[in-house]
């Protein structure tokens, strides 16, 4: 069990007071928004959110003990639009939903803007594992969708250019058999692409053992933000603790979702050149410890850089809204100034 007392919010993070998007503000059956891509283009803001089908009041009655969530394990995208990224307009009808004999369900995007082109990663439950995918849109109404993983890989963002004539993603692949101890091991791969079908090169980014604040998972948040120091990531962090108990609907919820920051190498991305120590944020105040799905749980998929060097960290709380905190671009690479071990250079 972690040390509690390195749990707290860093002081440069400001939380904005209020939720941004619930299962209140979808016209259509939801139960949970959350896990949403978040992206400026043209001056207007989309967010891409996941929605788990099903009436949050009759849900959270329901007894959920399946690896899955929700009793009704369904799932589609959401489009919502906003003018100032705070007061956001859900679209009528879901963007987009994947089922057929062996897709169970997509979920969780990531949003990059390549060339006045939306690129989603996602998440796909198959009968055959977990994989991850890309697809490519103009309008939110058209998908082509470019490639998918091997079982069993998740969590991609995708770099917001290419690098050394690249497409660059990170992603978290799921070993099973390689890597030992009492808890998962996951950890942050890269790899590159000439032309997002045919995937290859990968190198470890960061290992679950390079995470003081975590013992048993870590993987990528948000699409990372060139900086003239290092592209900026941010990337979610798990710590397990026995003891805990129910913490939200399931019999059992053991795990706290935190989230970190780190730099990485501008030319070389794969190599770590500062991280954080402690964690960026934790989960803290009503929605995100004592609301929802899973409480406890934070997990970033959006981070934008706006006006005023403010850096806009879209998040989800509790598997269940979305929320968003603010930070200044100069204090979140200040916390990344400790070079960390010499492992990380790869």
């Amino acid at each position: 069990m972690l040390e509690e007392k390195y749990f707290k919010t860093s002081p440069v993070i400001t939380r904005y007071p209020d939720i941004l998007l619930s299962y209140k503000d979808v016209p259509y059956p939801s139960a949970l928004t959350f896990n949403a891509g978040v992206v400026k283009h043209k001056g207007e803001y989309y967010m891409l959110f996941r929605n788990d089908i099903g009436n949050f009041e009759e849900e959270k009655l329901v007894p959920c003990n399946n690896s899955m969530g929700l009793a009704s394990n369904r799932i589609n995208l959401g489009l919502a639009k906003s003018k100032d990224g705070i007061h956001w307009t859900v679209e009528p009808e879901p963007c987009f939903a994947w089922e057929n004999e062996e897709v169970i369900r997509v979920s969780d995007p990531r949003v990059t803007v390549i060339d006045d082109e939306f690129y989603i990663c996602f998440a796909v439950d198959t009968v055959h594992g977990i994989r991850g995918g890309i697809m490519v849109t103009k309008d939110f109404k058209t998908f082509d969708i470019k490639s998918l993983a091997l079982p069993d890989n998740r969590n991609m963002a995708l770099f917001p250019e290419k690098i050394n004539g690249h497409y660059v993603r990170l992603e978290r692949p799921m070993p099973i058999y390689s890597r030992t101890g009492p808890y998962h091991k996951f950890d942050i791969w890269l790899s590159d692409s000439p032309d997002l079908v045919y995937w290859g090169n990968p190198k470890l980014v960061l290992g679950t053992e390079d995470v003081p604040f975590c013992n048993d998972k870590i993987g990528p948040g948000a699409p990372p933000i060139k900086t003239d120091k290092g592209w900026l990531m941010i990337f979610h962090a798990v710590d397990v603790d026995p003891t805990r108990g129910k913490n939200g609907w399931e019999d059992k919820w053991q795990k706290r979702y935190t989230i970190g920051v780190a730099l990485l190498d501008l030319e070389e991305p794969w190599r770590v050149v500062g991280m954080s120590r402690l964690p960026l944020m934790v989960p803290e105040g009503y929605y995100e410890t004592e609301f929802g799905f899973r409480r406890n749980a934070l997990f970033p998929c959006a981070m934008l850089l706006d006006e005023g060097n403010q850096v806009r960290i879209y998040y989800s709380a509790s598997d269940s809204v979305i929320r968003l905190a603010t930070a200044d671009l100069d204090d979140l690479i200040g916390l990344c100034s400790d070079p960390g071990p010499e492992h990380w250079q790869f």
